[in-house]
């Protein structure tokens, strides 16, 4: 009954082509006009969950309460030497800052006057006795620099060490790095290559890499969510400003741009990029294979028109039902296209095989009723099997896919809609040739009746197979990391990559938020011991510890030190001939004591150098000057700064870091950061898991991975059952309660699943935010291809392989393989797993459609073997 009413339908709607077209394209407009004003897309990875969720809830709040971490545009700026990359760190900082039209603000965290002046004191106790021993014992030197800060005063102050070489007083053990350094440098100027001198590595000595090689900027930008790169105008400013940098145009600095604006807008980039090519690419390919499955243009230029018409209309229903797409919903066109595709095929392949007159009109009516009520059943049951597979997923709390399989769902029953509409009133109007008996694949017939013949034996195969499959589904893992689906050669990622290995910039912190101060300061305590831990960081981790005993350690430094730094009126810059007189009073000091000094001794390197200064040029000498005491007076200040430390508290912390820690109501902030590189998934489990034990309700980005894997792997396993569920009802209902024809159809799906999970846990392909929707595809493009041979075989029809069915399901896998070869060569590497996943899938699928099902199909009486 049900045949023939669609086949009376579709005539119907053949019967009335040009109203049924006009109707289309007036709805193809509307949809057209939702999709241009009320569509779409957001890259943000976190709007994928759903808020319900608790862990996700912890997560937005403390995007609500700490606003200023959220949507930054960070400049990672890399120097030559740490003066350099301070000084373009401070540049780029007050040129963003007084860029009002791009940013809201603009900071550099490690430069804030409270934590120079404390610097010494957030030393161990140890080491800042070595320092200041160090510094102390540079006194001497010190001040003379102190009071001539220039070529000339250093000079002078080598002369001193030659003094104390000629007198055996100087132990110049701990000096040895300085000097080599200062040869170094002198030795370059001189050969007319002058390069800065670093005073801050020449003081500090090791103790300057504790503060990391990087110095940071740190902006909110202001976003243009009318572009598809809201950032962009914000990230165009920043490069403009870092290129009028002098250190960054001579290649002496550089400034790497990351944050979550900046990983965000290169990720629609890299997706858009190449995507105009791949689509036609894609287009042209799924045309020839078109003209191929079914030899005329008159049936191919219906089918495309068909195509684009459905997906403008789920285009429009998007609009209408979703608003915004996030990365997995966006994917719906290739869904759709793949999967209806399928259904225009199967029609238009067994129209063009029916024995019909086409010269006369009657004959194209008939023959498009007969192919209606032949195929039009099936189609349904295919596509309501296969939208039932995708609103099973759109409870869930995986709001990616949710939307997904709502537009999806939707989509499957428009592609029907289309199918036994549109087509036919196409069909009629461009008028094909029919009675193409060549539309099956006759040569088929002996492979179908071999494989008839070794059904046994084949069915063994695919039963250990489906074994080896359910062995390995333990073993499949879900990354849940979002920047392992991002390009890793992007500017982002690369800076990004670049802060991986200092753990308190590390991109996989840990959260909590607590009533109190007292609260974070003994939360910090417990959290700081858990396993995996670098260190737990809290508002009071920015006061220094034991600062009794520090503080009477830098007094003693600063009693000896600053009445000799504290210079009111220093001696002004030489000119070239006062540096020459000092190069050579110098050499001659040092020449001296060269038979006090062994072989290597960087003080020989140096007297020559001086030698060959007092002789130089005045270009020469003058740049050598600048070289050697460019960054000299900015660590003299600093020194001074640092020397007169005092005792601080909890109050003395200035609010630009207090308002990362401490909220308005007395809520307080610990940070946890990781012990290692966190860019394994496995590693990151473990670190989060560990601080679960301790603590159930922590937040953080490395959190909001981990959770929201599970939430995914869950989401998934309840789609999954309801999914198998409502496909094997609606089957069970369509084949007239027959239950042997319904698990026909479902055993091929199942083992196509597990087949697939195979060849992801051998090659290995991760399971990932992108390539996850293959699963959801899977169901669709199996449950289609297998129910069309189970009808048929239910219908009577012989030797399935050589029939326009196969003919059919192998030409739709074509162009469905096709799209997502288009994918797979994408630039983006979650959207290039989606397109190799869905091959892997697509692949499986159609093994098992086109060997299993034949094997599987029980003997009529009607069979010959």
């Amino acid at each position: 009954m049900l045949s023939a009413f669609i086949g009376r339908f579709i005539m119907l709607c053949a019967r009335h082509a040009y109203a049924v077209v006009a109707v289309f394209f007036i709805l193809s407009a509307g949809a057209v006009f939702a999709g241009v004003n009320y569509l779409g897309v957001t890259t943000d990875t976190s709007k994928m969950l759903s808020p319900r969720l608790e862990w996700k809830q912890r997560s937005d709040e403390m995007a609500r309460l700490f606003p200023q971490k959220e949507n930054l545009l960070v400049a990672v700026i890399e120097a030559d030497l740490p003066e350099e990359g301070r000084e373009t760190a401070r540049l780029l900082a007050e040129r963003l800052a007084a860029d009002h039209k791009n940013f809201n603000f603009a900071e550099r965290p490690d430069a804030d006057p409270y934590l120079v002046r404390n610097g010494l004191m957030f030393l161990d106790a140890k080491p800042l006795g070595q320092l200041l021993d160090d510094t102390i014992a540079a006194q001497p030197f010190l001040g003379a620099l102190a009071q001539d800060p220039s070529a000339r005063g250093l000079f002078g102050a080598l002369s001193l060490i030659a003094e104390g070489v000629k007198q055996g007083q100087a132990d110049l053990t701990g000096f040895q790095p300085a000097l080599k350094g200062f040869a170094d440098n002198l030795e370059q100027a001189l050969a007319g290559k002058p390069q800065p001198l670093s005073w801050e590595r020449l003081l500090g000595g090791q103790l300057t890499d504790l503060a990391g090689r990087y110095q940071f900027v740190i902006t909110k930008p202001k976003l243009d969510y009318g572009s598809f790169q809201p950032g962009g105008d914000a990230a165009n400013a920043m490069r403009r400003a870092a290129d009028s940098i002098d250190y960054v145009r001579t290649g002496h600095a550089k400034v790497h741009m990351t944050g979550q604006v900046q990983l965000d807008d290169e990720e629609f980039a890299t997706v858009a990029e190449g995507m105009v090519a791949g689509l036609l690419g894609s287009l042209a390919l799924v045309t020839i294979w078109l003209m191929l499955a079914v030899r005329s243009w008159r049936v191919v230029l219906p089918i495309v028109v068909t195509l684009v018409v459905g997906l403008l209309l789920t285009t429009g229903f998007a609009a209408v039902a979703v608003g915004t797409l996030n990365l997995i919903s966006v994917a719906f066109a290739i869904l759709f296209v793949g999967i209806a595709v399928d259904f225009a095929i199967q029609f238009s392949v067994r129209f063009r095989a029916q024995h019909q007159d086409s010269q006369n009109e009657q004959g194209i009516l008939a023959a498009l009723a007969e192919t209606g009520e032949e195929t039009g059943h099936q189609i349904l049951v295919a596509a309501l099997a296969t939208s039932a597979g995708f609103l099973a997923f759109t409870p869930t709390a995986f709001l990616g896919v949710a939307q997904l399989g709502l537009i999806a769902g939707i989509g499957m029953m428009v592609a029907f809609v289309c199918t036994t509409t549109l087509l036919p009133a196409l069909l009629r109007i461009f008028h094909p040739p029919l009675d193409c008996p060549s539309m099956g694949y006759a040569f088929m017939q002996p492979v179908d009746i071999k494989i008839r013949q070794t059904r046994k034996p084949l069915l063994i195969v695919f039963g250990l197979v489906a074994l080896a499959g359910i062995v390995l589904v333990p073993r499949l893992n879900f990354d849940g990391d979002p920047l392992h689906t991002k390009n890793p050669n992007s500017e982002g990622m690369k800076a990004l990559h670049l802060l991986m290995t200092n753990p308190q910039s590390s991109p996989y912190g840990a959260e909590l938020l607590v009533p109190s101060l007292d609260d974070a300061k003994r939360e910090a305590e417990r959290l700081a011991k858990v396993p995996g831990v670098h260190d737990a960081m809290w508002l009071g981790s920015f006061v220094p510890e034991n600062q009794p005993e520090k503080l009477a350690l830098i007094q003693d430094a600063a009693n000896i030190l600053l009445p000799t730094l504290i210079v009111p009126t220093p001696k002004p810059e030489p000119d070239a001939q006062a540096l020459r007189d000092a190069a050579q009073s110098t050499a001659t000091a040092l020449g001296g004591v060269m038979d006090k000094l062994s072989a290597t001794d960087p003080l020989r390197r140096i007297q020559a150098a001086l030698a060959k200064m007092a002789s130089a040029p005045d270009s020469i000498v003058v740049d050598a000057n600048h070289a050697l005491v460019r960054f000299l007076p900015a660590e003299l200040d600093q020194l001074r700064t640092m020397l007169q430390a005092t005792p601080v508290t909890l109050k003395d912390v200035p609010q630009s870091i207090a308002r990362n820690y401490l909220l308005p109501d007395g809520r307080a902030l610990v940070e946890v950061h990781p012990n290692g590189v966190m860019s394994n998934s496995n590693a990151l489990r473990s670190f989060v898991t560990s601080l679960q034990k301790i603590e159930p309700k922590m937040a953080g980005s490395a959190v909001d991975i981990v959770e929201s894997a599970r939430s995914i792997v869950k989401a998934f396993e309840q789609a999954a059952v309801a999914a198998i569920g409502m496909i094997a009802l609606i089957l069970f209902l369509a084949l007239r309660r027959r239950l042997t024809d319904m698990m026909l159809v479902l055993a091929p799906l199942m083992l196509s699943a597990l087949m697939t999970v195979i060849l992801i846990v051998l090659l290995p392909e991760t399971l990932n935010f992108a390539n996850i929707i293959a699963l959801p595809l899977l169901l669709g493009v199996g449950v289609s291809f297998n129910i069309y041979f189970v009808m048929n075989w239910r219908d009577g029809v012989k030797h399935p392989l050589a029939s326009p069915t196969a003919r059919a399901v192998l030409f739709s896998a074509l162009t469905t393989g096709t799209a997502f070869g288009s994918l797979a060569l994408s630039h983006h590497p979650g959207t290039a797993s989606m397109g190799r996943l869905l091959l892997l899938s697509l692949g499986c699928t159609l093994l098992a459609t086109l060997v299993f099902v034949p094997a599987l199909l029980p003997k009529r009486d009607i069979d010959e073997n």
